[in-house]
Order: C-alpha cells, then sequence, then structure tokens
C-alpha cells in the first residue's frame, strides 16, 4: 500500500499525496492550491504521477491547472463540471495507479455535490467533503436522503479503513456532537485528545470508519440518543433514520457551539 502525505492549503483545507513504488512518484488528491505541491515536489525530487478529485468546489481543484503545468499528467474526477478533467470516473470503475502499485475503487456519494465521488482501497477512504471526522459536507446540492445513502455505504466499509477528508474541522465537529450526544464517552475522549493535537498543531486525520461510527453523529442516525435529540430539536416524531439525519444536519447548519 502507498504511503499518504499530506500538505496544508487555505485555512483549513488537505491535499492528500500517495506515494508509492517507485518511491519518487506521488498521485495527489483534491489539489486546491497548487503552490504547496509543488514546494513538496521539488524538496523531495518527486515527480507527479497522478490527480484525483472527488468534486468541483475550487478549494479542491483550484490547483489542478497550476500542477499540470509543471507535468502533464491525468487528471481524474466526476465527469462534469471539472475541465480538467480527462479521465472521468464512475461508480465501479478503478483507477489503476500501477506507478504506485495501487488501485483505487470509485464510489459515488451525492450530498454534499451532486456527482460527489470517494476513492477507496483495503485500508483507505479519500472521502472529500462527503464524510468529515465526527461530521459530514453540507448539502449544497443533495438531499438528506441522498447524504444519508452515501455515508450509510462508508460506514459499511471495514473498521480499520483509513478516512483522509477534506478539512480540518474534527474539534468543531466533535462539539457539535457532544451536544447531539452529551453522555457518549467516545465523542468526549476524542475530542480532548484532539484538542490536545491541535494545540500543538498536529493533524487529527487520518480517522477511521470504526471511530466514526462510534464518535460521529451523521453516521449514528439509528442511535435511540440521536434520534432523541433530533426529535426533541424539531417537536415531532421523524419516521427515518434519513428524516433523523436530515434534522441533525439541519441543527449543524446553525450550531455555534
Amino acid at each position: 500500500m502507498p504511503r499518504v502525505l499530506h500538505v496544508r492549503a487555505f485555512e483549513d483545507n488537505y491535499i492528500w499525496l500517495l506515494r508509492g513504488e517507485p518511491a519518487d512518484r506521488v498521485a495527489v488528491v483534491d489539489p486546491g492550491d497548487a503552490e504547496p505541491v509543488l514546494a513538496l515536489l521539488a524538496r523531495n525530487r518527486w515527480r507527479l504521477a497522478a490527480v484525483l478529485c472527488t468534486h468541483h468546489h475550487g478549494d479542491h481543484v483550484g490547483g489542478v491547472e497550476g500542477l499540470l503545468m509543471h507535468e502533464a499528467v491525468p487528471v481524474y474526477g466526476p465527469p462534469s463540471r471539472i475541465a480538467s478533467v480527462d479521465r472521468p470516473v464512475r461508480e465501479g470503475d478503478v483507477v489503476d495507479l500501477d506507478m504506485l502499485g495501487t488501485a483505487l475503487r470509485v464510489f459515488e456519494v451525492p450530498g454534499h455535490t451532486r456527482d460527489h465521488v470517494a476513492y477507496f482501497a483495503p485500508g483507505l477512504l479519500f472521502s472529500g467533503d462527503t464524510l468529515f471526522s465526527a461530521g459530514c459536507g453540507r448539502l449544497f446540492e443533495g438531499t438528506p436522503a441522498q447524504m444519508h445513502a452515501s455515508l450509510s455505504r462508508l460506514a459499511a466499509l471495514p473498521p480499520d479503513t483509513a478516512v483522509y477528508c477534506g478539512h480540518e474541522y474534527t474539534v468543531a465537529n466533535l462539539r457539535f456532537a457532544l451536544a447531539v450526544e452529551p453522555g457518549n464517552p467516545d465523542v468526549g475522549r476524542h475530542l480532548a485528545e484532539c484538542e490536545r493535537r491541535r494545540a500543538r498543531d498536529l493533524p487529527t486525520l487520518p480517522s477511521t470508519i470504526g471511530l466514526e461510527r462510534r464518535i460521529n453523529p451523521f453516521l449514528r442516525s439509528a442511535e435511540p440518543h440521536v434520534r432523541a435529540a433530533a426529535e426533541a430539536r424539531t417537536d415531532r416524531s421523524l419516521s427515518t433514520e434519513a428524516d433523523v439525519f436530515g434534522e441533525i444536519r439541519r441543527w449543524k447548519d446553525g450550531f455555534r457551539g
């Protein structure tokens, strides 16, 4: 399995890099900014092998053209709204990165955007802005039912799957999770650990699917305490897990805790 590295961009974005064999080649996931990637490549004398995009938002694709000016490589991503994509991917496709000794399976995970994709290989998941640690992306284009289905699919991956998402939102997400489930000891413990890491300017990522099942309220719509919290917010009975998810997502949209 290739090694996963990161560079930071903007205020809280992560750009992920896969380094495989031969060790001087790297693929880049969601390069919102070319400059930190190019600086890392130059410093280590690495060569760009491929670019993978999860969705079309500028803070995830804004650096693609700059990278291509440095070296012409294939660009994988959803088949619309990213001009640089020359290898469009859909559900079930496999991105075969022979030069890194790995292959990534494509999942369509609509909700944050209508054409969002994630990339999975045994042991790792690049989830973009669909699944965050202790959170999920806002529903800019999709419906609660779509996002709930997408998240449920990711939650069914093996528990040791490392989750590499697009932003350092973990502490804020955990504070919301604690509002939803104040009695969840896993949330409190992980919040304390993540606050310690951020105080030292260390990343809270990657998470794991197993951890997210315990701490992420957006993966826990079936839990009685989460349902009760959602119903208390809306003062009515919620008939489905997707309805519970939708209410929790609306709560998070306005949360300032």
